[in-house]
């Protein structure tokens, strides 16, 4: 089990930082590790996305794995690597990222939906999968994909509150990569970190007792 797998399984929770301004990243990302978060993506489609994920290696080294998110392609998983990137994750499987992260010791996370899927992430390389999106297809559905493919680690994002949280666990997910619910824009923009702190702090508290 590699590094970062192995930091997924333990922490359980992925924050995703989205259409962050560059300005009030750094204070939202201190305001998350505060609360407990170990595992924070910054995603591609965010601007300046490259450049946040190369201070936060530095800045936050030690105390958070920091990697990039809406990874689409090569090209895109390249640059995200190139910033300092730990771990990539997308919202799609393409087995040439796979293979680059396996090349160069990077975790890809890659997102899937179908059993077939799955199955082809996990056979092209891939250490864990994102199953998306878990908003619309729900926990019932993760519980029955988990059935016969116990073997392969799943990450499930998307409609994870602090009220359902547990039953994600309870359905098999290893972990949830989690966006607004976390990393909530409204109190970034208003300075308003000591929130994003608290919110953190209650997800962490949550997944302990997982």
């Amino acid at each position: 089990m590699s590094t970062m797998l192995k930091m997924l399984v333990e922490e359980k929770i992925v924050a995703i930082f989205r259409n962050i301004e560059n300005q009030h990243a750094d204070q939202a990302g201190q305001a998350l590790i505060d609360g407990g978060i170990r595992l924070m993506e910054v995603t591609m489609n965010t601007e300046g996305a490259t450049e946040i994920i190369h201070r936060w290696r530095e800045k936050f080294d030690g105390k958070a794995a920091i990697g990039a998110g809406t990874v689409l392609d090569l090209a895109m998983a390249e640059e995200a690597v190139a910033a300092g990137a730990q771990f990539l994750i997308s919202p799609n499987l393409d087995e040439e990222v796979i293979a680059y992260g396996v090349r160069h010791g990077v975790s890809v996370w890659p997102g899937v939906m179908t059993p077939t899927e799955i199955v082809r992430a996990w056979k092209a390389g891939a250490e864990a999968v994102k199953i998306f999106p878990m908003a619309t297809l729900g926990v019932k559905y993760l519980a029955e994909v988990r059935a016969p493919l116990n073997n392969i680690p799943m990450m499930a994002t998307g409609g994870v509150d602090l009220d359902n949280i547990r039953d994600y666990f309870a359905a098999g997910a290893c972990s949830v990569g989690m966006g607004s619910k976390l990393v909530n824009l409204d109190w970034v923009r208003r300075g308003d970190f000591h929130l994003l702190t608290e919110r953190a702090s209650k997800f962490v508290e949550a997944v302990k007792s997982v």
